[in-house]
């Protein structure tokens, strides 16, 4: 009878990791995409939430008739929440990448999806609302020369960006819920 034998190979012993003899763990997770909570891409984008919601709010209150027009008071408002919300969860971002946690939970990933819709959309709504009403006086009502129409158009500017760089947020944090 013909049987083969089995032949034994050498195998290498995997590299040792960074950071193995100190039991700690590893300085990256593989299924973290950058722009997701914990993050330094999470990171980034909250915080540049945060400036851009924070300019928009100063500047709109700073300009002392804003609040003749119901749509740059509801844009003060959306701008307020997006700045609360962002701030929060620039504060998780950071503690989480300090003592290298992971924010994939599904209880917590579902509350950042529907917290980042909630106010991506609410952003996005008012600064549409500001930038109808800016282009109305600016443009159809020629009074510019009595109103602040360059305040008003900065602050529903910052508005914008500020909804542009939620977006990606939710995306990502809905991307996350829908793959658990």
């Amino acid at each position: 009878m013909n049987a083969s034998q089995p032949a034994v190979h050498p195998v290498e012993a995997p590299p040792l990791r960074e950071g193995a003899m100190n039991n700690e763990p590893p300085r990256m997770r593989m299924k973290d995409t950058q722009g997701m909570p914990g993050t330094v891409g999470g990171l980034g984008l909250r915080l540049s939430q945060f400036v851009f919601s924070l300019v928009s709010l100063c500047v709109m209150v700073s300009t002392p008739d804003f609040n003749s027009v119901t749509a740059f008071n509801h844009l003060v408002v959306a701008v307020s929440l997006q700045n609360v919300w962002s701030l929060f969860l620039a504060i998780l971002d950071i503690y989480a990448l300090l003592v290298r946690r992971s924010l994939r939970n599904y209880l917590i990933t579902r509350v950042f999806a529907i917290g980042d819709g909630i106010t991506s959309t609410l952003t996005f709504a008012t600064a549409s609302a500001s930038a109808g009403i800016t282009v109305l006086v600016a443009n159809d009502l020629n009074k510019c020369a009595g109103n602040h129409c360059a305040s008003f158009e900065s602050a529903t500017a910052m508005a914008f960006l500020s909804w542009m760089v939620s977006l990606p947020s939710f995306l990502l944090n809905f991307w996350s819920l829908a793959s658990q």
